[in-house]
């Protein structure tokens, strides 16, 4: 029966209009009840692999938290066994001689080079080992870098091998070994290195991680080792007690031959030569180990990583239409190096204190003109940022993020001199010339620091400059020649930068003809300012590396804070503010290349 009225559809047979009406709505209903049924059902069976693909990436990612976990914890242990044995052995009243330490480098030194050759024969036959390369990581300048340092490397080393073979005879035979065992080691590692920089390790990731550990703590603990004995070289503290603050002249700390006491004399003629010559080889020593760290991390960051779809740029030095900045750079070094030598000579003399006042004044005026420019030089970049429109970089990226961390973190080095310096100044009432001077260089230090840093590290974020080339030609390309309006407003707003447009034509000889124009002034500025701050850091690196120490020639901070403390807080500062002069050398490179 229907819902109103009566009907005769089971006597007479056929079914009436509301009948088939509700037989219709019966039918569509189970269909979809059963369409329902379906669905539950695909889902329920959907989410069983997707319960098993999240397990799966907990497995995953637990296994990656386990192999950061040791590599760090194989690192820590290395580091702090090795800063130990550093400074046991750089003291003559502790049980622990250079030898014990060499040994304890020569053992490290095996491990990293033997895993190193592992992992070369390793990727090189698996195929599926290195699915990924890194754009930005290790890029050519950077690998240039550790091939000259290493080369100047393994020089010391063969130095140091023909010295310590006069003392055979009557010293240990470790010291003939750790040269041979570290030149090995600086080939190994610099064709390591040169060759799987950019790798993103798949296969074995635990054991590259804790393999890539090694090798940046075994670097770290070279580099500790070289930074004592070179500040040693430099200060240590006179035998007798009557001049521990009443300082004469850097005569007092310059510590006599560290290898081969007073009962053990050469065998040759030449020592006195190699020992000279491999002295002023170790800043480029203590360099190659920090390049090398630094591409050890970020190898490790590396491990596991799947590269994304961005390609690195590829940009080209050169000096086109930049002409200022350079020649003034190379002429500021070209003065430093001049008043350097001409210092370094008068202080290793024992002359007057007066005399040795006048190239010390000559020293703090030369900085400080060095310093000013090089303020006023940034201010002007960061001016030019402010007004310039690229984008950030949005992309993560190891390699930037380190750059950027060791920038700042090795800064600090020269901010705790700097201030020790003004609070010592300050302290005493700066009544020399000398004392003024040195405390204007070390507020003006101050400055320069923190102005370089920011434009560094703004540099270092912004998207490279994208010319664009418009091209004239005998067959008219529309999508050339009348770009649409919405590209030429985000030209004009995101990029903020003239195209450097280049018109092709053809010669009636059929050759290409190009006619380049000029840089946009933003990027002439910029290109200018980080040619002119590369060479002045070029030249504050040179001065300290190679043997400047007007914290010590200058008096006033060891009177005022003791030769103890002072010679502590010099020997940890300075070294990382020698770092900090190389490594904005190599990030201001990176800025003029994508300038």
């Amino acid at each position: 029966m229907c819902l109103n009225y009566p009907c005769n559809c089971k006597t007479d047979g056929t079914p009436c209009e509301s009948c088939r009406m509700t037989a219709k709505d019966r039918e569509t209903e189970e269909a979809q009840l059963s369409k329902n049924i379906n669905t539950e059902g695909q889902a329920r069976r959907t989410c069983e692999p997707e319960m098993n693909i999240s397990s799966s990436g907990a497995a995953k990612e637990c296994g990656r938290n386990w192999g950061w976990m040791l590599s760090g914890i194989i690192c820590l242990n290395i580091l702090m066994l090795g800063c130990a044995l550093v400074s046991g052995s750089a003291y003559n009243n502790v049980d622990i001689s250079s030898s014990d330490l060499q040994i304890f480098l020569i053992i490290l030194l095996l491990l990293t080079s033997i895993w190193m050759i592992y992992y070369a024969i390793y990727t090189t036959k698996n195929e599926n080992a290195v699915l990924y390369k890194d754009g930005h990581a290790g890029p050519v300048w950077l690998k240039g870098g550790l091939v000259v340092f290493g080369f100047l490397g393994i020089l010391m080393d063969i130095f140091k091998i023909a010295n310590y073979v006069g003392y055979l005879h009557c010293d240990s035979a470790v010291k003939v070994a750790f040269p041979v065992v570290q030149l090995i080691f600086i080939l190994v590692q610099t064709y390591f290195m040169g060759m799987h920089a950019k790798d993103c390790a798949q296969l074995q990731k635990n054991i590259t991680r804790c393999g890539l550990m090694l090798t940046l703590s075994t670097n770290l603990v070279l580099w500790m080792t070289a930074v004592t004995e070179e500040s040693l070289h430099q200060t240590i503290i006179p035998d007798y007690p009557s001049n521990t603050t009443k300082i004469s002249g850097r005569s007092l700390f310059i510590q006599k031959a560290s290898y081969g006491s007073d009962k053990c004399h050469c065998s040759h003629t030449s020592c006195s030569m190699f020992k000279e010559a491999y002295y002023y080889l170790y800043p480029f020593n203590i360099e190659y180990s920090l390049f090398a760290s630094a591409m050890a991390y970020v190898m490790w960051k590396n491990v596991g990583r799947v590269s994304d779809e961005h390609h690195h740029h590829n940009i080209k030095f050169h000096l086109r239409n930049v002409f200022l900045g350079p020649v003034t750079g190379f002429l500021l070094v070209i003065a430093g190096l001049a008043t350097f030598i001409v210092y370094e000579m008068e202080m290793k003399k024992h002359n007057s204190n007066g005399k040795k006042d006048t190239f010390l004044m000559m020293h703090f005026v030369v900085n400080i003109v060095i310093v000013t420019l090089m303020s006023v030089t940034s201010v002007i970049g960061c001016v030019i940022y402010k007004v310039d429109h690229r984008e950030h970089v949005s992309e993560k990226n190891p390699t930037r993020s380190l750059d950027v961390g060791l920038l700042v973190g090795a800064s600090l080095g020269q901010f705790i001199i700097s201030y020790f310096t003004i609070v010592a100044m300050v302290g005493t009432g700066a009544k020399s010339y000398l004392d003024g001077l040195n405390l204007a260089w070390a507020i003006l230090m101050i400055i320069q620091l923190g102005l370089q840093n920011f434009f560094i590290v703004e540099g270092l974020h912004r998207e490279p400059f994208h010319e664009i080339h418009p091209v004239s030609s005998v067959v008219a390309n529309p999508y050339v020649l009348q770009p649409s309006k919405e590209l030429g407003g985000f030209e004009e707003k995101d990029m903020d930068t003239k195209p450097s447009p280049v018109l092709t034509e053809r010669n009636p000889h059929g050759h290409t003809v190009e006619h380049r124009s000029k840089l946009s002034w933003k990027r002439w500025v910029l290109k200018e300012v980080c040619a002119f701050l590369l060479l002045a850091n070029v030249i504050l690196w040179i001065m300290p590396a190679f043997g400047a120490r007007p914290q010590f020639d200058h008096t006033t901070e060891t009177k005022f804070y003791k030769f103890n403390m002072w010679a502590a807080v010099v020997n940890i500062g300075l070294p990382f503010g020698i770092f900090y002069r190389m490594h904005s050398v190599a990030s201001l490179f990176e800025v003029y290349l994508t300038t």
